[in-house]
C-alpha cells in the first residue's frame, strides 16, 4: 500500500474546514483530522507533504474539453492538436470530459473514446460525451443509448443549438434525444446528460424550456455551456430548476466578473464554469464568416476561479464550487470527487499563499509538486535517440 500525508494546510473542502492533516491510502482519501497520528512501523512508507501556509482544495474536474483538439472552420489548418495530460496536471484539472465540437469529420468518437482511455492510463480520471454539433448523432455503436449504456467512458451526449453550424434540431427531436440519454443513464447508473454547445442564434433555450414545461423530461438532462451567450434564457432556464455552466474563455477577468453578478441572481450550486480547452474560439463577422481565430486554454479555468475570488472578493467555498463540488454532482460523481472527505478519491491541488497552484495530486499520486512536473506525457518518457 502507498501512503501520503499532507501535514496542516488550510483544507476548503470545498468547504472551509480550517487546517487538518490529510491522510491518503492509494488512490482514497482515509483520513481528514486535526492531527494524524501514525504507528511508527510506517515511517519508511509514507509520503509526508508540508501543508503550512498552503491551502488544500479537491482536484479540478473541467467537463467541456476537446480532448483531441477542435477547429476545422478555417480549413484542415485551423485543427486544433490533442490535449496531454500534464496540460491537464499544469493547470490543476484531475478530471476531464471530452468531446467533439463542429467537426465530427475529421475527428470521431473511436479517437475520442481512444484518448479519453489513454488520459485514464497516464494517471488522471477521465470521460466523454457521444455525438457533436451534428444531429442525427455521431456515435461509436451506432446509437446513442448503446454508447453509453455500453462504452464505460461515455455518460451523455453532445448537441449544438441555437447556432448557425448547428443542425438546427426541433424540439421533438431534442426531446427525443434527451429521454435516449436519460434511459440509458438510468440503466447504466450514469448522469446520461444532453450537453447543448448554445450560440448567440435567436431561439436561445426557448424550446428546452418549453420542452420542460411541457413533458416529464427532468431539466437536469439538460446542461447547456457557453451559458453567457444567453444570459436572458439561461436565467429562466435556472429559474426551472436547470445548471448553467459558463466558459471560462481567454479573458478571465472579464469572466469572472460576469460570474459574480451570475452568483448574485442564481443559486451557486446551479452555477459550473469549463475551459472549452483545446476547442477553437472562432471569430465570426456579421455575415458568418470567420475573420480571425482563437484557442481556449484549461489553465484560464482555475484562473478565472482565482480572479473571481481576488477580484470579485467572492468568498474561496463559493467560487471553489463551480470547479468542484458542483460538477461532480451534475455528473454523478459526488462525493467520490469534487470534495475532500474520508473515502473520496485523492484529487488534490495544493495552493500557496497567493492562490497559485502549488501541486497536484490525482488518484493518490502526486503529479506536481512545488511547481515541478513529476509526471510525464507517455512520449516523454521514452528515449529520443
Amino acid at each position: 500500500m502507498m501512503f501520503t500525508l499532507i501535514r496542516q494546510a488550510h483544507v476548503y473542502a470545498p468547504k472551509d474546514l480550517g487546517i487538518k492533516d490529510v491522510l491518503i491510502c492509494n488512490d482514497k482519501i482515509i483520513a481528514v483530522e486535526d492531527s494524524v497520528t501514525l504507528d511508527f512501523s510506517w515511517d519508511e512508507q509514507i509520503t509526508t507533504i508540508d501543508g503550512t501556509l498552503k491551502y488544500l482544495v479537491p482536484g479540478f474536474i473541467d467537463q467541456h474539453v476537446h480532448i483531441i483538439g477542435g477547429g476545422g472552420e478555417d480549413g484542415f489548418a485551423s485543427l486544433i492538436p490533442e490535449i496531454q495530460m500534464t496540460d491537464c496536471i499544469k493547470a490543476g484539472v484531475t478530471t476531464v470530459v471530452g468531446l467533439l465540437g463542429t467537426d465530427s469529420n475529421a475527428k470521431s468518437i473511436p479517437a475520442l473514446v481512444a484518448k479519453t482511455k489513454a488520459l485514464k492510463e497516464q494517471g488522471i480520471s477521465a470521460f466523454c460525451l457521444t455525438g457533436s454539433y451534428a444531429y442525427p448523432s455521431t456515435t461509436l455503436t451506432g446509437s446513442v443509448s448503446k454508447d453509453i449504456a455500453f462504452v464505460e467512458e461515455i455518460i451523455g451526449v453532445k448537441i449544438a443549438i441555437s447556432d448557425h453550424r448547428s443542425s438546427n434540431v426541433s424540439k421533438e427531436e431534442l426531446a427525443r434525444l434527451a429521454t435516449q440519454a436519460r434511459t440509458a443513464g438510468l440503466l447504466a447508473g450514469k448522469p446520461g446528460v444532453v450537453h447543448m454547445h448554445t450560440g448567440r442564434g435567436k431561439i436561445g433555450y426557448r424550446d428546452v424550456l418549453e420542452i420542460v414545461k411541457e413533458t416529464d423530461i427532468p431539466v437536469s438532462q439538460f446542461r447547456p455551456t457557453h451559458a453567457g451567450t444567453q444570459l436572458e434564457s439561461a436565467f429562466a432556464f435556472a429559474e426551472a430548476g436547470g445548471m448553467l455552466d459558463f466558459t471560462s474563455g481567454n479573458d478571465t477577468k472579464r469572466t469572472a466578473q460576469l460570474l459574480a453578478e451570475v452568483l448574485k441572481q442564481v443559486q451557486s450550486d446551479r452555477v459550473t464554469l469549463s475551459s472549452d480547452s483545446n476547442g477553437s474560439f472562432p471569430i465570426w463577422n456579421d455575415k458568418a464568416e470567420v475573420i480571425g481565430m482563437g484557442i481556449g486554454k484549461m489553465t484560464t479555468l482555475y484562473q478565472t476561479i482565482r480572479d473571481l475570488i481576488q477580484i470579485e472578493k467572492v468568498p474561496i467555498e463559493t467560487a471553489l464550487t463551480l470547479i468542484t463540488k458542483n460538477v461532480a454532482k451534475g455528473l454523478m460523481q459526488y462525493p467520490k470527487k469534487g470534495c475532500i472527505a474520508r473515502g473520496s478519491d485523492a484529487d488534490l491541488v495544493l495552493l500557496d499563499q497567493a492562490l497559485t497552484i502549488d501541486s497536484v495530486i490525482a488518484k493518490g499520486v502526486c503529479m506536481m509538486r512545488e511547481k515541478q512536473m513529476l509526471a510525464k506525457d507517455y512520449y516523454n518518457n521514452l528515449s529520443r535517440e
